[in-house]
């Protein structure tokens, strides 16, 4: 049994149905069941920041996928709570029935990074690799950067009827970013692929500014608007006691506009070739 936490998400549902579509035995583990049944996937309710939840919906699990995040300004999470402690909590779990992990994370993570995610997820990778040297946990780390689907719907709703969407600051610096679903493929390999016990798996795809992202589902004859860098401050320091989710995601998206957030998606492939490369405009077109 594969059993995949976060797996009513966006990159939870893909990797679900590849492995559905493989024949592999399924569990999907969220807080709530999907809204869209998950065809050929039983469905188990557990919460990562409640531990007591876990060892129900992980028993039977030869593999377990951390594929969650805590950056849904709509969930009411933090990353602390779910990147973090969350996924110790799930490390630990997993542990307690034998399970290996697959444990999603983001290209550059580290304990210092200025912004708080990718903090979380390498306090989350640690938390694995402290697993494997005390439990002898077997695991695989699947780092990705941007998701580019996600950015791409956020700007078409922002846009709405206008065609317009607004991008917030300069959105000038290159981010790389990646297809989700090559993504996906990615972490349903690392599921089945015991070769990849140990391993890191890095999956990129293009260096594309914000405003560039934005151009490709903005109106014909138009051109992105950008939301003033003082308003984006403003939005993250002055409604952070009010609206937290909301602040962090434009501390975040500023923080983005001064550090070096490109790839070089290169080595990744070359290391395996048998990752995808989605280019980000088919994306538009599909």
């Amino acid at each position: 049994m594969i059993t995949v936490v976060g797996g009513t998400g966006r990159l939870g549902r893909l990797v679900t149905a590849r492995l559905v579509a493989e024949g592999q035995s399924v569990r999907v583990v969220a807080r709530s069941a999907p809204g869209t049944p998950m065809a050929g996937a039983e469905y188990v309710a557990a919460d990562v920041r409640r531990p007591a939840s876990l060892p129900r919906a992980l028993t039977g699990s030869s593999v377990v996928v951390s594929a969650m995040h805590g950056m849904d300004p709509a969930a009411g999470e933090t990353p602390s709570e779910v990147d973090r402690d969350g996924n110790r909590n799930l490390i630990h779990a997993a542990c307690d029935v034998g399970a290996d992990i697959v444990l999603v994370s983001i290209v550059g993570a580290r304990e210092d990074h200025p912004i708080e995610l990718f903090r979380m997820k390498a306090a989350a990778e640690a938390a694995l690799l402290d697993a494997a040297d005390h439990r002898g946990a077997r695991w695989t780390i699947v780092r990705a950067t941007a998701f580019a689907d996600l950015w791409l719907e956020l700007f078409r709703s922002n846009a709405g009827r206008s065609g317009v969407p607004k991008v917030m600051g300069p959105g000038r610096n290159p981010v790389n970013f990646v297809a989700v679903d090559d993504v996906a493929v990615a972490v349903a390999r690392a599921a089945t692929d015991a070769s990849l016990r140990g391993r890191a798996v890095e999956v990129a795809g293009e260096d594309l500014s914000e405003t560039a992202l934005a151009g490709l589902v903005t109106a014909p004859g138009k051109h992105p608007a950008h939301i003033p860098t003082p308003a984006v401050w403003m939005v993250g320091n002055v409604l952070r006691p009010f609206r937290p989710s909301l602040a962090r995601v434009a501390r975040q998206t500023l923080a983005m506009e001064r550090l070096p957030m490109g790839t070089d998606a290169g080595p990744g492939h070359a290391e395996h070739p048998w990752l995808p490369r989605t280019p980000i405009s088919s994306l538009v077109r599909s």
